[in-house]
């Protein structure tokens, strides 16, 4: 039986499954330097880059081990960034959260927004207990957004990740179900 992908809305948005029609909207987001930095990530340079990234989005949805919705406003339906986990481990009720949104869109709520929808959703529907969001020292923005969500730093992981020919340092951030007081499940 094949997996249904769901949809979640919010005041401004729909977070939904990517298609392979959406390479064209996120190419102009994923070809942007300022936008995949901080994802360790040289920016993409054809359609099929963009192909390559849904189809991982694809496998980890099958897999089990994520979920990655794209971000469209309400009255344009154009993916505008992405959101969601990876590295799920139901076993251990964790999963990490990651968000990327074209920078057309920064600094007006959007991310903000998404990330809430996506960790209500994480803890409603996979009975989540843990989410944790990886993010580089220099990234100020990424980690103003996840403490504003409630995420906590709980330390720094060093030369975690080898990306662009580099070892990179990463903070390490959590949010636990208990965090969010008062909010039923």
């Amino acid at each position: 039986m094949e997996k249904v992908f769901p949809v979640i809305e919010t005041k401004r948005l729909i977070l939904r499954e990517v298609t392979l029609e959406d390479a064209g909207d996120m190419l102009k987001y994923l070809s942007d330097t300022d936008v995949v930095k901080p994802m360790g990530l040289d920016p993409f340079e054809t359609v099929n880059d963009v192909w390559d990234e849904i189809k991982w989005y694809e496998s980890i949805f099958e897999k089990g081990s994520g979920i990655r919705w794209g971000i469209t406003l309400k009255d344009s339906g154009k993916v505008i960034g992405s959101c969601g986990f990876l590295n799920m481990l139901t076993k251990h009720h964790r999963a990490e959260i990651g968000y990327e949104l074209s920078k057309d869109h920064w600094g007006i709520g959007i991310a903000s927004e998404a990330l809430e929808a996506v960790v209500m959703y994480g803890y409603r529907h996979f009975h989540l207990e843990r989410i944790e969001a990886l993010i580089e020292p220099d990234n100020h923005p990424s980690q103003k957004l996840v403490e504003k969500q409630g995420f906590r730093r709980e330390g720094l992981l060093r030369h975690y990740e080898f990306t662009r020919g580099k070892f990179d340092d990463l903070y390490m951030y959590s949010l636990l179900k208990e965090d969010l007081n008062g909010i039923s499940f």
